[in-house]
């Protein structure tokens, strides 16, 4: 069975290590926040402004104007500093992020992503994801496998405009997990219930399947 978004973001979130900091993007990789494995200490940073972002508020704390970069009301954890746009990208353009989390429309078998851009649809800009994938350190892209039509996501090259180039390093998917490296997408783990045969028949670009692939473990 695929997995839902929140699986999805529970998978990922094991991608953590202690230390680091971390930015999340848009979309599904705002849930990782409410999976940080317990012992794994992260400063989570929003590119509005926050060092130290928490879990998402119950309906008992929220507070109206603490928001993440997607306008979601987020909670801070003890010792979170709030600062301006331009301090906070100074962190980002600086290399200071270990590891970003981003959604995503496309990804190619050359790590290129498109994340900002719908042909005939108003948008307002690439915003963050600019920035971040020029500058972070490791990226993973966390997006269903296929679009509602049932198109592959994961191609050969990007039909939509690039955000970036060559810079995607992992993908997580509602059916598996896959790294991208020498021009290909490289199946690293299943989801649950998942054929192998069910991923190929659903990756456009190059997919290399080595002899064994594990179901993810939760």
């Amino acid at each position: 069975m695929a997995l839902d978004k929140n699986q999805i973001a529970r998978r990922i979130a094991q991608e953590l290590r202690d230390g680091y900091y971390v930015n999340l993007g848009i979309g599904i990789p705002t849930l990782v926040a409410n999976y940080i494995p317990e012992g794994v200490n992260v400063f989570l940073q929003s590119e509005n402004g926050l060092l130290g972002m928490g879990a998402f508020p119950t309906e008992e704390n929220v507070d109206a104007d603490l928001i993440n970069a997607g306008k979601q009301t987020v909670t801070m954890i003890p010792g979170a500093a709030l600062f301006d746009s331009a301090e906070s990208f100074a962190m980002i353009r600086g290399g200071h992020i270990d590891l970003t989390v981003l959604g995503a429309m496309e990804v190619s078998q050359d790590g290129d992503i498109a994340n900002w851009k719908i042909p005939n649809k108003m948008v307002k800009g690439m915003g963050g994801a600019m920035d971040l994938v020029a500058s972070a350190r490791n990226i993973v892209v966390a997006m269903m496998h296929t679009d509602p039509k049932g198109n592959s996501k994961l191609l050969p090259k990007c039909q939509l405009p690039l955000t970036g180039m060559a810079c995607i390093k992992r993908v997580m998917t509602d059916l598996a997990f896959l790294e991208i490296k020498d021009g290909a997408f490289h199946l690293l783990e299943r989801a649950p219930g998942v054929s192998v045969e069910e991923i190929q028949a659903k990756t456009a670009g190059k997919l290399v399947i080595p002899e064994f692939v594990p179901e993810m473990q939760f």
